[in-house]
């Protein structure tokens, strides 16, 4: 029998937890280099980022587990050797997990406040209208019980609304999170940042659907490619791979309606172009791959369109750091 720590590993699925990580930090760099950062001497205290980060990795290892103890007759028929599916780790088990990781990624966020509460005591006490971290990721605890609990919902076997409940807190939700850690959120550059990435989600999760019909149809889950077909789902999902990024530089060049002095997108404007030019190419690579064969999706459990989305987030997160620190 595999160790304990090797079936919570499992359990967890570390791989997926990059993306949050990245998220969080590229948030908070952004907000960082951009001309919302209320700190004068634009200080940037990594151990908050590094907690925040490690929080972010938490909510979503958290959020694997409790998708596998509501998923668990479906994984039965597309996971089985899942650790729960095979009895290795109890319901009870799963759950302590669960319950220990939403705590540690919740409770250290009530402590990262933005200047001028630089203090332990400060961020401990400052008004709750400054805690806005914690309440985000209140929030994104929230929607994984919305996605996976039938007592909230579940709207992972509600088409569209699946991709809605996963989109927006992995896309907007992340990077506010971020952004909260160094700035205020009400300016409309986080925004807009979360959106593009919140559009591309909304298409581009959709592809780990295609290999999990035969257990999706048996556990009642209507997901695109149930309800419209394997190739007409990949022709839908497939304008999120490109589209989304275009925004990217129009966000560059456009002027902020709240302060018509900067543009939208305050990141150096070449970089931010050149990176929303690259991965719309690098999409409609990723679109050719679905297109091409969609029986194909359907024949192994990551397909390389998957690994694109995958490679393609980090590639974001990573590109739009990189255009607010030079």
């Amino acid at each position: 029998m595999p160790s304990k720590l090797s079936l919570y590993t499992q359990l967890a699925r570390p791989f997926t937890l990059l993306p949050p990580l990245l998220g969080i930090v590229s948030g908070a760099v952004c907000a960082f280099g951009s001309v919302h950062n209320p700190d004068p001497a634009h200080r940037l205290t990594w151990p908050v980022v590094l907690t925040v980060a490690l929080c972010a990795s938490f909510m979503n290892a958290a959020s694997n587990a409790i998708n596998q103890i509501y998923d668990l007759e479906i994984d039965r028929l597309n996971k089985p050797a899942r650790p729960l599916v095979t009895g290795a780790l109890s319901l009870g088990e799963a759950w302590g997990f669960t319950w220990l990781f939403y705590v540690l990624a919740l409770v250290p966020t009530w402590l990262v406040v933005p200047h001028p509460y630089d203090t332990f005591g400060g961020k401990l006490t400052a008004p709750l209208s400054e805690h806005v971290t914690f309440f985000i990721y209140l929030a994104g605890l929230l929607f994984t019980f919305v996605y996976s609990a039938p007592q909230l919902g579940r709207t992972k076997v509600r088409g569209m609304a699946a991709n809605f409940t996963m989109a927006i807190p992995r896309g907007i939700l992340l990077k506010l999170a971020g952004w909260a850690m160094v700035a205020p959120i009400w300016s409309v550059e986080p925004w807009f940042i979360g959106t593009v990435i919140c559009l591309f989600l909304l298409g581009a999760a959709s592809t780990k659907d295609f290999a999990d019909i035969a257990g999706d149809r048996a556990g009642g889950c209507r997901t695109l490619p149930i309800v419209y077909g394997v190739e007409r789902a990949a022709w839908l999902i497939s304008p999120s791979f490109v589209l989304p990024w275009f925004l990217i530089p129009l966000g560059a060049w456009l002027r902020d309606p709240q302060n018509p002095s900067h543009a939208v997108l305050t990141g150096n404007p070449v970089l931010l172009t050149l990176l929303g030019l690259l991965l719309a190419v690098w999409g409609a690579y990723t679109v050719y791959l679905l297109v091409r064969d969609p029986a194909s999706l359907t024949e192994t459990e990551n397909h390389p369109s998957w690994r694109h989305m995958y490679l393609m987030m980090m590639a974001a997160q990573v590109g739009f750091a990189l255009a607010y620190i030079f």
